[in-house]
C-alpha cells in the first residue's frame, strides 16, 4: 500500500438500481486501466466503489458522465478502506457467538492480570451474572517496569480457556508478541493490541493476515488519525474486523493516570465506520471513576466498555487501584443498562 499523503483515492456513488453489467463493466475499465483496487459496498441507502491506489491520472469527468454514476469524489485521508467515505453504514464485528457493534453493548470485564485458574473462573461466573458477554484477563502483561508481574503467558490463556468453558464469556486478551499471533487466533476470541502496540506494524501486519477480531487500543499520545491510520495496516492486509477502543491519552494532567478522551467517541464515528469501546479503568487509574466515565461512553455513543474487576483488589497483582469489586461492577451494569436504553441499545 503506498502512502496515503500522496495518492489519491476516490469514491464513485452509484446511482439507485444501477444495472449490474454496466457497474462491472466500470469496475474492470477502473482495474485494467488504472491498475486500481476496487471496492464495492452496499449500504441501506445508496451503493459505492472505493477506488484505492494512485488515481491522480484518472479523468473524472468521463466516469461522471456514465449512467450508473451519481457522484465522483476524491478522498484525502490518508486511511481508506477504515474510512465511513469507503463504508458508509457501520460495521459490525461478529466471531462465534457475539457481536461488537450492533445494538446490544459490548461489555468486557475481568482482572487486569490472570492469577490463577481459581481467580479467572470464579470471576467469570461473577461477571456474567453481572451482565458481562465478554471475559477479559491478561495472560501476558506489558509493564513499564522490568520488576512489575509480566503474566502467567500460555498457561494464563489455558485458565482463560476453562473460564470461558464454563461461563461460555467470550476472551478478550493482549497479544504483546508477533510470534503469538498463531497462539491467540487458535485461543483468543477478540485479540488485543494495547496501548503500547498500537504503532508495532510488523504485528498489525500479522493480525491482518488472519480475521479474528481485533481489539485496537489507542496509544498514550497518538492523534485519532494515527489511531485510524494503525487500524488501516490490520484492515490492508484483509482482516476487516477491527474494534477501537480509547482508553485515555497522556496530558499535562496528574490527577488521573491519563485523561480520557470521550471526545474522540463521536468524532471517530463521524470520521470511521468502525466499532469504538471506551476503557474508563485505565484511562483514569481510579476505581471511583469508572462508573460516570462508563455510563458517559454509552451516551457518547460507544459500541461498549471495558472495565477491571477484581475479587480483592488491593491484593491484585496489577492494577488492583483502578478495579472494581464484583459487587460494584453488578451496580454499574444497572446504570449502563438504563443509559444503553437511553440511547436506543440493549445491554
Amino acid at each position: 500500500m503506498q502512502d496515503g499523503r500522496t495518492e489519491k483515492s476516490m469514491i464513485i456513488i452509484l446511482k439507485p438500481g444501477a444495472e449490474k453489467q454496466k457497474v462491472d463493466d466500470l469496475i474492470r475499465f477502473l482495474q485494467s486501466e488504472y491498475s486500481l483496487e476496487v471496492q464495492r459496498m452496499d449500504g441501506v441507502n445508496y451503493s459505492i466503489l472505493g477506488l484505492i491506489g494512485d488515481t491522480s491520472a484518472l479523468d473524472t469527468e468521463p466516469i461522471q458522465e456514465r449512467s450508473v454514476v451519481k457522484k465522483v469524489m476524491r478522498v484525502q485521508e490518508p486511511y481508506k478502506k477504515v474510512n465511513r467515505a469507503f463504508h458508509p453504514d457501520d460495521t459490525v464485528v461478529q466471531g462465534s457467538g457475539f457481536t461488537i457493534g450492533a445494538e446490544r453493548l459490548a461489555v468486557m470485564a475481568g482482572p487486569c492480570s490472570v492469577e490463577s485458574e481459581e481467580q479467572i473462573v470464579s470471576l467469570a461466573r461473577k461477571v456474567k451474572a453481572a451482565g458481562a458477554n465478554f471475559l477479559r484477563g491478561g495472560a501476558f502483561k506489558p509493564r513499564t517496569s522490568p520488576y512489575n508481574f509480566q503474566g502467567l503467558g500460555e498457561e494464563g490463556l489455558k485458565y482463560l480457556e476453562t473460564a470461558k468453558a464454563e461461563t461460555g464469556l467470550p476472551i478478550v486478551t493482549e497479544i504483546t508478541n508477533v510470534e503469538h499471533v498463531e497462539l491467540f487466533v487458535r485461543k483468543v476470541d477478540v485479540i488485543q493490541v494495547g496501548a503500547r502496540n498500537m504503532q508495532n506494524f510488523a504485528l498489525l501486519r500479522e493480525l491482518g493476515k488472519t480475521k479474528t477480531p481485533v481489539l485496537l487500543k489507542r496509544g498514550l499520545s497518538a492523534t485519532i488519525e494515527e489511531w485510524l491510520m494503525s487500524a488501516e495496516y490490520i484492515a490492508a492486509g484483509g482482516n476487516p474486523n477491527v474494534v477501537l477502543c480509547e482508553r485515555g491519552i497522556r496530558t499535562f494532567e496528574t490527577a488521573t493516570r491519563n485523561t480520557l478522551d470521550l471526545s474522540a467517541v463521536p468524532v471517530v464515528k463521524r470520521m470511521s465506520h468502525l466499532p469504538v469501546i471506551v476503557d474508563p479503568s485505565h484511562a483514569t487509574g481510579l476505581w471511583w471513576a469508572v462508573e460516570p466515565l462508563a455510563v458517559a461512553a454509552v451516551c457518547a455513543g460507544a459500541d461498549g466498555v471495558m472495565i477491571e474487576v477484581h475479587e480483592s483488589p488491593a491484593e491484585a497483582l496489577s492494577d488492583g487501584k483502578q478495579s472494581l469489586l464484583p459487587e460494584k461492577f453488578s451496580s454499574v451494569t444497572q446504570k449502563l443498562k438504563a443509559a444503553a436504553e437511553l440511547m436506543g441499545r440493549t445491554l
